[in-house]
C-alpha cells in the first residue's frame, strides 16, 4: 500500500468518524450518562463491530477484486459517488438541535459494549462505506491480508480517538452543535473532507 493510497484512506476514515452519526450520538449519550471511563466501553463495542465488518469484506469481496478488473472499477466509482453523496448530504444537512435523553439506569460494561456493537453493525453508512470503499485501496500485487490489517488498525485507531472526544467532551460538543452557526461550519467542513477523499479515490489506479 503506497503512502498516497493510505493518505486517501486515512482522510476518508477521519471524515466518516468525525461526521455526526449514530455512533457519535451513542458515544455522547454514554459519556453524559456514565462518564468517560465507564461510558467509553460503548466505543469499544463500536470497534468490535468494525473489526467484524472488515473481516467480512476481507474474506469475501477482496477475492473478487483480486481476480476481476471490472469489479474494481465498478465499485471504485460507486465509492467515489457515495463519498460525493455524503459530501452533498453533509453540506445541505438541516440545522437542528440534538437532544439526548438522560438515563438514570446503570448499565454494565458488557451492556455498553453490546450497545455499541449493535449500533455499528446496524449502521448503513458504516456498512456501505466499507463495502464500497475498503477493497479498492488494496495493492493487488501484494498480499491482501496485511493490507487489511493496516487499514483495520488505521480505522480503529482513528475511530477510538474520535469517539473518545465525543465521549469525554459530550457536554461541550452538544453545546457546539446547538449553535446554528457552528453546526453549519461543522457540516460544511465534513462535506469538504468527503469531497477531497472522493477526489483522491478517483485518482487511484490498480493493475492486476
Amino acid at each position: 500500500m503506497s503512502f498516497q493510497i493510505w493518505l486517501g484512506f486515512m482522510l476518508a476514515c477521519w471524515a466518516i468518524s468525525i461526521s455526526p452519526g449514530v455512533g457519535a450520538i451513542a458515544s455522547m449519550s454514554s459519556g453524559l450518562n456514565y462518564g468517560f471511563r465507564h461510558g467509553y466501553w460503548n466505543a469499544l463495542g463500536l470497534q468490535l463491530a468494525l473489526v467484524l465488518q472488515i473481516m467480512i469484506v476481507a474474506a469475501g469481496v477482496g477475492v473478487l477484486f483480486a481476480t476481476t478488473v471490472w469489479a474494481f472499477l465498478l465499485v471504485k466509482w460507486f465509492g467515489v459517488i457515495y463519498l460525493l453523496y455524503l459530501a452533498y448530504k453533509q453540506w445541505t444537512a438541516p440545522i437542528q438541535d440534538i437532544e439526548i435523553k438522560q438515563e438514570t439506569i446503570y448499565k454494565s460494561r458488557r451492556s455498553l459494549m453490546f450497545n455499541g456493537f449493535v449500533v455499528n453493525m446496524s449502521n448503513p453508512k458504516a456498512i456501505v462505506f466499507l463495502l464500497a470503499v475498503l477493497p479498492q485501496f488494496l495493492d493487488l500485487n501484494r498480499p491482501q491480508w496485511p493490507q487489511y490489517m493496516i487499514m483495520a488498525v488505521t480505522m480503529i485507531s482513528i475511530d477510538l480517538i474520535v469517539m473518545a472526544g465525543y465521549t469525554g467532551l459530550a457536554a461541550k460538543v452538544l453545546r457546539l452543535l446547538r449553535s446554528p452557526k457552528q453546526q453549519k461550519y461543522l457540516n460544511r467542513s465534513f462535506a469538504i473532507m468527503f469531497a477531497v477523499a472522493a477526489l483522491l479515490l478517483s485518482s487511484i489506479h490498480q493493475s492486476v
